[in-house]
């Protein structure tokens, strides 16, 4: 989930980023929207996420920004969570500064909850389902399989995750879909490649893992769970050609990256 929240909220932003202000110049037209939490020094990142959501929003309501608002108050909150625990033995204020502020990001979340509850938007069902466990909005989600509604490297992956208890090759299946979607530069989420690993850890396909967690570590370098230590080590110990495998990953990067990937068969 860490993963795709990140990425999730990354893409909304960089998204058509040429046409946008940067945060001072949103500021200075849009107040209630920077003033929303009181200014710290952590957060930084998550806390400009929020503004940049809510100035969609306010631009051109939709349920996709509704999502994105969603999505930028979760990782505004767990942030603001985290540093809420973090003592102050000098300033103490701080404390319970960031308690407030982490408050006030889940008030919202609850808002704009109850707001999309009945929304059609696939992003919002899921959103629905996989936090409320919402079956009625999982039926609606289910019912666009196979639509264009659908046919974005985002539903695709929520697709397969649903999937994937339930059909694993289905689920690779959908997930290569996903990666087949993305656009040349378009923000790519990094779980995909990690959900896809684990499928072929399940099938000990030994150099597919090596390939998709190489991928990973390419495009996802600050990933901590994936070092290069960490990969040294698999090579070792199954014996594999390094120089190959990674050339491979490279050109399946490449491609992705270039949206010219085709997706395998399964």
């Amino acid at each position: 989930m860490k993963l795709i929240t990140v990425c999730l909220t990354l893409l909304f932003l960089l998204s058509g980023c040429d046409n946008k202000p940067n945060f001072a110049e949103l500021c200075e037209s849009n107040s209630e929207i920077c003033n929303e939490f009181e200014k710290d020094s952590w957060c930084k990142r998550e806390r400009i996420m929020v503004g940049f959501a809510n100035l969609d929003q306010k631009l051109q309501a939709s349920g996709l920004h509704q999502f994105n608002q969603l999505v930028a108050y979760e990782n505004y909150e767990k942030c603001m969570v985290h540093a809420s625990k973090i003592e102050h033995i000098k300033l103490k204020q701080k404390q319970t500064m960031r308690v407030n502020n982490a408050i006030k990001a889940k008030v919202r979340i609850a808002e704009i909850s109850k707001a999309t509850e009945k929304s059609e938007h696939p992003h919002l069902l899921y959103y629905h389902w996989s936090r409320y466990i919402n079956e009625e909005s999982l039926a609606k989600f289910l019912a666009q399989e196979g639509t264009d509604a659908l046919e974005n490297p985002q539903s695709q992956f929520n697709l397969a995750t649903y999937y994937t208890k339930i059909d694993p090759k289905k689920t690779l299946s959908l997930l290569y879909r996903s990666l087949e979607l993305y656009e040349e530069d378009e923000v790519i989420n990094p779980e995909i490649f990690q959900s896809i690993s684990t499928i072929f850890v399940e099938k000990k396909s030994t150099k597919q893992v090596y390939i998709w967690l190489r991928v990973l570590r390419l495009y996802s370098p600050e990933n901590e769970e994936v070092t290069e230590q960490s990969l040294n080590n698999y090579l070792k110990g199954y014996k594999l050609n390094k120089e190959l495998l990674d050339k491979v990953a490279v050109s399946t990067l490449d491609k992705i990256e270039a949206g010219t990937f085709k997706s395998p068969k399964v």
